[in-house]
């Protein structure tokens, strides 16, 4: 029995389910309606679809890296039971290997994409929520490339995640210094790497908003404006890694300790699992300064 496009798109109505998806349920169903319908949710197409509305709050901060090519990308699911799974990894993995061969510029770029041998990425993410029974959502990712060299930390099986693009041969000494510097991104979660990436605008909010604090602590508005100095200075030291004090020796600065080892960084990134979706919070600072301080001992 032929079909036409109006019964592919009348499928689709239906179920869900992507063109091409309906497409060949049709092809395969001989053109008949209700068993191509039956044939997207025997094979976990159909219900992949329907499963777009649930919340995917749990999942995995990744790294990846091909030489000097790297990508950090958050994945979501629905569970912590099917985060934690190897095959969770593979997945985050394979859709790195993606954004490494194809540059794409967002998410809805990269769901466009060509897998190697398993369709579009998106495509590919409905065959594995077929098979795993729960949303799987790649949420954010960020594709660095160096003519230095790239440093990566992920805590705690991947509830955090950082990726360093740093300059200069990858000594012994050098490699040593970035993996310290993942670790106080991880720690201190620094919004710039140096004072000059902090806007004017952001300066001038935070100048009135110290000023009134100091002014709410009875302070007279000439010596809150004074006060205002010293501690925008403790907002760069601690907003801005390079003028963080390192975690491990508060005597040095990290620009400091970046020198002692001739190297520097390009720049940094790093995502937090889940940030700003619903689930629940966990101190992340927390389990990270256990690990700094088991690393003093």
């Amino acid at each position: 029995m032929a079909f036409t496009a109006k019964d592919v798109m009348a499928l689709r109505e239906k179920t869900g389910a992507g063109v091409m998806d309906c497409k060949k349920a049709l092809t395969d169903a001989d053109g008949d309606m209700s068993k191509a319908a039956d044939l997207l949710r025997e094979r976990g197409i159909a219900k992949a679809e329907k499963k777009a509305s649930r919340i995917a709050a749990e999942g995995i901060v990744a790294c990846y890296t091909e030489g000097k090519v790297g990508v950090l990308v958050e994945l979501n699911c629905e569970s912590d039971f099917v985060a934690k799974n190897p095959q969770f990894s593979e997945i985050a993995a394979e859709v790195s290997k993606v954004i490494i061969k194809n540059s794409p510029a967002d998410v809805d770029a990269l769901l466009a994409c060509e897998t190697e041998a398993n369709g579009t990425v998106e495509e590919y993410l409905k065959g594995k929520i077929a098979i795993i029974g729960e949303k799987i959502a790649v949420r954010r990712f960020e594709k660095y490339e160096t003519e230095g060299f790239l440093e990566s930390y992920i805590h705690l099986g991947g509830k955090l995640g950082v990726m360093l693009d740093m300059a200069g041969e990858a000594t012994d000494a050098a490699k040593e210094v970035a993996h310290d510097v993942t670790l106080q991104i991880a720690f201190t979660k620094p919004a710039y790497l140096t004072a000059s990436e902090v806007s004017e605008e952001t300066i001038a909010k935070e100048k009135e908003v110290l000023k009134q604090q100091a002014m709410n602590e009875g302070k007279p508005e000439a010596i809150a404006e004074k006060m205002v100095l010293g501690r925008i200075k403790k907002f760069y030291e601690e907003n801005c890694l390079l003028e963080q004090a390192f975690i491990k020796d508060d005597s040095k600065k990290i620009a400091e300790l970046l020198k002692s080892a001739n190297t520097s960084i390009n720049k940094f990134v790093f995502f937090v699992m889940g940030e700003g979706l619903e689930k629940k919070s966990e101190d992340l600072s927390e389990e990270v300064a256990k690990q700094v301080a088991a690393m003093k001992n």
